[in-house]
C-alpha cells in the first residue's frame, strides 16, 4: 500500500476508471457470462475503493484490488440468491483464476478482445453491437455513446440493456471466434475502435489514454486478420491523426487548426507507418470506408507538406465515401471541402439541407462548419449566430476560445 488521503485516493480511482474500466469489465464479464452483473460488481468495488483507500492507503495494484472486491461481491450475490446449490467448487476455481489473472495484464487484454467479438455476435441486434463494445469494453458512458450515434441517451440506454440481456439469455460465449467468423463480426468491432479513438482525440483528462488504447486494439485486429484491408485502413487513419497530436496546441495552450499547424512538430515516423498501411490495404482487396477516410487524411498531410492545394481531390474522395458509407457527417465534411475550392454557395446549400435533420441541432461540427461557410459568404449575422451555438456546445476550453475569436472577426 502507498500513503493516501481523500484527494489522492479519488484521483487514483478516477484514473483507474478511465484507463482500466473496460479491461476489468471484459475480464469479469467473460468469467461471469453476464455483463450487467459484472458492471454492478465493479461499481461496488469502486465505491469500496473510495471508502477504504483514503483510510488504508492506495493499493500497489489497484486493478487487482478492484477485481478481488468485485469478485467477492459477485460471489456474495450468488450465495444470497442460492442460484447454484452445487457451485462451491466452481466458485472456488473462479476465485483462484481471478486472483491470478489480476496480476497478468495480457490475460485481461485477451479477455477484452474476446468480449469485443462476443458483443458483435450475429444474435445481437445490429444497432447495438458497436455501442455495446464501446460501453462494456472501452468504458464510454451511455450518454457519450448516444451523442456519437446521434440518438437520445434514453434510447441508447434501452438498446444497451436489451443487448446485455441477449448475451446472458443466449449464453453467447466470450471467445475470439474462429478465423472464418472473424470477418463477419469485424465491422462493429472496427466502428467501436474508431469511435473510441475519436473520443480519445478530445482534450479532456484521460482522453489520450483512450486514443492509445484504440490504436493498440487496431494493431491486434490487424495481426489477427493480416489479409483484411479495412483494419489496416482504420489503423492508418488513426495514425495520420495521432501524428499531428502534438501540433494541435500552441505553447500557450491555444487551439491550432490543421492549416496553421507546424508540420515540423508532426511525428513523421507515424506518418510513414500510416502511408505503408494504406498502401497495403489498397493492395489487399476492395476499398472500404476506413481506407477512404485514411486517404482523405493522407491528402490533408500531402497538402500541408507540399504546399500544393488538393481540395478537389478531397471532394472527390468524399464523393466516393458518400457512396460507400453515406451519412450526414460525410455530407457535412464534403461541404467544408467544397467551400475550399470556391463552391461556397453549393456548400451552404448542403448545410441548409442538413438543417432539417434534428440530429444536427446539438452537433458541434455542424454549427462550426455552418459558421465558417456563412462567414466566407459574408453572411456575418448568420455566421455569428452559428458561432454562438457552436461555442455553447464546445467542451474544449482551447477550441472555445478559438471559436470566440472567429466570432469576434465576423462581428467587426
Amino acid at each position: 500500500m502507498t500513503d493516501s488521503g481523500p484527494t489522492l485516493a479519488r484521483s487514483v480511482a478516477e484514473r483507474v476508471a478511465r484507463e482500466s474500466y473496460g479491461r476489468l469489465v471484459a475480464y469479469l464479464g467473460g468469467r461471469l457470462g453476464d455483463l450487467a452483473s459484472a458492471e454492478d460488481a465493479l461499481a461496488a468495488a469502486f465505491l469500496a475503493a473510495l471508502e477504504k483507500w483514503p483510510v488504508d492507503g492506495v493499493p500497489d495494484n489497484p486493478d487487482a484490488w478492484l477485481l478481488t472486491i468485485a469478485r467477492r461481491r459477485r460471489l456474495d450475490d450468488w450465495r444470497k440468491d442460492n442460484v447454484r446449490a452445487r457451485s462451491a467448487d466452481h466458485l472456488a476455481l473462479i476465485t483462484e483464476e481471478l486472483s491470478a489473472a489480476a496480476e497478468r495484464d495480457e490475460e485481461i487484454a485477451d479477455r477484452r478482445l474476446a468480449l469485443m467479438f462476443a458483443c458483435a455476435h450475429p444474435d445481437i441486434d445490429v444497432s447495438a453491437r458497436t455501442p455495446l463494445i464501446l460501453q462494456t469494453v472501452l468504458g464510454l458512458t451511455a450518454a457519450d455513446i448516444a451523442a456519437r450515434f446521434l440518438v437520445s441517451p434514453k434510447a441508447m440506454g434501452q438498446r444497451l440493456v436489451r443487448a446485455k440481456a441477449r448475451i446472458k439469455d443466449g449464453k453467447i460465449p466470450f471467445l475470439v471466434p474462429e478465423k472464418e467468423e472473424l470477418s463477419n463480426r469485424l465491422p462493429p468491432v472496427l466502428a467501436a475502435i474508431y469511435a473510441a479513438y475519436t473520443n480519445g482525440w478530445m482534450d479532456i483528462d484521460g482522453a489520450e489514454t483512450l486514443g492509445q488504447e484504440a490504436i493498440w486494439l487496431a494493431r491486434v485486429v490487424v495481426s489477427l486478420l493480416p489479409q483484411e484491408p479495412e483494419p489496416k485502413g482504420l489503423l492508418a487513419l488513426m495514425l495520420y491523426a495521432e501524428a499531428r497530436r502534438s501540433s494541435r496546441r500552441a505553447s500557450d495552450g491555444a487551439f491550432v487548426p490543421l492549416d496553421s499547424q507546424d508540420v515540423g512538430l508532426w511525428d513523421h515516423e507515424q506518418l510513414r507507418l500510416a502511408e505503408g498501411l494504406l498502401r497495403e490495404a489498397s493492395a489487399n482487396g476492395p476499398t472500404g470506408r476506413y481506407q477512404i477516410e485514411a486517404a482523405i487524411q493522407s491528402a490533408h498531410v500531402a497538402r500541408r507538406l507540399s504546399g500544393i492545394s488538393n481540395w478537389q481531390a478531397v471532394v472527390s474522395l468524399y464523393d466516393v465515401l458518400g457512396r460507400i458509407a453515406p451519412s450526414p457527417v460525410v455530407t457535412l465534411n464534403r461541404s467544408v471541402a467544397l467551400m475550399r475550392i470556391g463552391h461556397a454557395d453549393a456548400a451552404l446549400g448542403d448545410i441548409y439541407a442538413l438543417a432539417g435533420d434534428p440530429r444536427m441541432a446539438d452537433y458541434l461540427p455542424y454549427w462550426t462548419a455552418r459558421a465558417r461557410i456563412c462567414a466566407d459568404l459574408d453572411r456575418h449575422v448568420e455566421a455569428a449566430e452559428a458561432f454562438t451555438v457552436a461555442i455553447g456546445l464546445c467542451w474544449s476550453e482551447a477550441e472555445r476560445r478559438h471559436l470566440e475569436e472567429q466570432r469576434s472577426k465576423v462581428l467587426r
